[in-house]
């Protein structure tokens, strides 16, 4: 699947895609020369140039340096799209909507969970269901309850004593993304969803507990309530089956639009319809669905971490001071307003494996990180360190407000599980100091640490590029995996 597109360097961080062909605008690709060379073996850069096709386009057609190869979309993708003339497109957000990262802080150091890593790593096994189609005995939603879930999100997790009011202002979108209309949601993805609220899922989701190794900015840091030594827990996943679901039901009816509305397609995993269009405005209520039930997913498991770590550790929530820092959304295609040649636009702006990154002042980030921006939330491979980081303006102006959403897979799961053959992964880690659990051997081999690019790399490219600034880095001490 090796690319032949052509590249040109404008600086050491950003690679031009130039317009040839069929393409409406150019292709910008966030990088550094070692790792383009590596991108260059799959399809990706393609995809790149072919999300340049679409009708509507703002802007260039972006990818970040986490770019693999996707469903339409490249992995790290990100496209904005004019709403009178654009469009919309699920394979520009992907079958996991709304898959995200939430960080929480504690009150711990590190030395003081160090003796107990093994058993709480294993008590999360037991009270967090992994896996793939993993579900929960003990949380039966009714029809209605599901209908408050795709509607409300975190707002109705709350509500109903899942963690605190507070929590909802360190959520992006406070949890609940508006427009979401279950109406348009299949009764196949219901069914899917309705008993998998609360489970992390499989593939490369995960619980992480670790602290924090490094910090390079003090004054952000302490805004973000992190400080060196210090606990966290790390929690990523989406809106399961559910959101799969949403997914393939609306890839049938956009191949079906494409047609309908004439719009030329390089590549039929682009289908797509106008943003004026009825199969589009049903398509985003879908996918606000998905994405509400993902909030709630991940505020559940959070809830039950942290009961688990004060029933482990024998402490009240006070001692533990387990809090909320951020919650971010990858895989969304979001409604919003930018500058576009000096003029406020709105636009739909389509993030698959990228990270929103607002900068400070934006009024849409909480009110106690106004001064320094957006927390962007990057985690890496279960093996090496995660990574806080900042949105920041130049983002806001080049990148519709994005940047990279974690390390990016180097390896096919298949590629991964050739290398892993015959090896102790368990113990391998365990010699690094990180103790696993996970629901199969077939998904460790998956997931290990080399069938992803160093997430360090990664960051220092977003870093030094300005589309995202960094503050800490993370690490594991503990993961239980899907």
């Amino acid at each position: 699947m090796k690319t032949d597109i052509a590249v040109k360097k404008l600086d050491d961080f950003r690679w031009l895609i130039p317009k040839t062909g069929k393409m409406r605008t150019e292709g910008l690709v966030y990088t550094d020369e070692t790792m383009l060379a590596t991108i260059k073996k799959d399809a990706s850069l393609e995809q790149v140039a072919n999300v340049a096709c679409l009708p509507g386009i703002v802007g260039r057609s972006m990818a970040m340096p986490d770019i693999h190869w996707g469903y339409g979309f490249p992995i790290g993708g990100v496209a904005a799209f004019d709403m009178e003339n654009g469009i919309v497109s699920p394979g520009g957000v992907g079958y996991d909507i709304n898959c995200g990262v939430r960080l929480l802080c504690s009150r711990l150091d590190a030395g003081d969970i160090k003796d107990h890593i093994p058993g709480l790593v294993n008590a999360l096994f037991r009270n967090i269901p992994c896996g793939v189609g993993s579900r929960r005995k003990d949380l039966k939603l009714s029809a209605r309850q599901m209908n408050d879930v795709l509607v409300k999100g975190a707002k109705w997790t709350v509500s109903c004593g899942y963690g605190s009011a507070k929590d909802l202002d360190h959520i992006e979108e406070g949890g609940c993304i508006m427009g979401a209309n279950p109406e348009y949601v299949s009764e196949r993805a219901l069914d899917r969803g309705k008993n998998q609220l609360g489970t992390l899922g499989s593939g490369n989701h995960f619980v992480e507990v670790g602290f924090v190794e490094e910090i390079y900015d003090e004054t952000v840091a302490r805004a973000l309530s992190l400080h060196k030594g210090q606990v966290t827990v790390i929690v990523h996943t989406g809106s399961r089956g559910l959101g799969h679901q949403v997914c393939d039901d609306y890839i049938k009816l956009m191949l079906k639009a494409s047609g309908k509305y004439k719009i030329d397609l390089p590549d039929k995993q682009l289908c797509c319809a106008p943003l004026s269009s009825k199969e589009s405005s049903q398509y985003l209520a879908a996918m606000a669905c998905a994405g509400n039930f993902a909030f709630c997913n991940r505020q559940l498991i959070a809830y039950w971490v942290q009961e688990t770590i004060q029933d482990v550790l024998q402490m009240g929530p006070g001692e533990l001071g387990l809090s909320l820092v951020y919650d971010v959304c990858h895989n969304m295609a979001k409604i919003e307003t930018h500058e576009v040649d000096g003029r406020q636009k709105q636009l739909c702006v389509h993030r698959k494996g990228a990270t929103r990154a607002f900068p400070p002042q934006s009024p849409f980030i909480p009110k106690d990180y106004k001064e320094v921006g957006q927390p962007v939330l990057i985690p890496g491979d279960m093996g090496r360190y995660s990574y806080v980081l900042v949105g920041t303006d130049t983002a806001m102006k080049e990148t519709f407000g994005s940047t990279c959403h974690g390390a990016g897979r180097l390896l096919s799961r298949h590629q991964a599980k050739k290398v892993a053959k015959g090896r102790a992964i368990v113990r391998e880690l365990e010699d690094k100091g990180i103790y696993v659990r996970s629901a199969g051997k077939g998904t460790l081999a998956e997931e290990i640490p080399e069938a992803y690019k160093d997430v360090s790399s990664v960051v220092n490219v977003v870093h030094n590029a300005g589309i995202g600034k960094k503050v800490a880095r993370l690490k594991p001490l503990g993961v239980i995996k899907g």
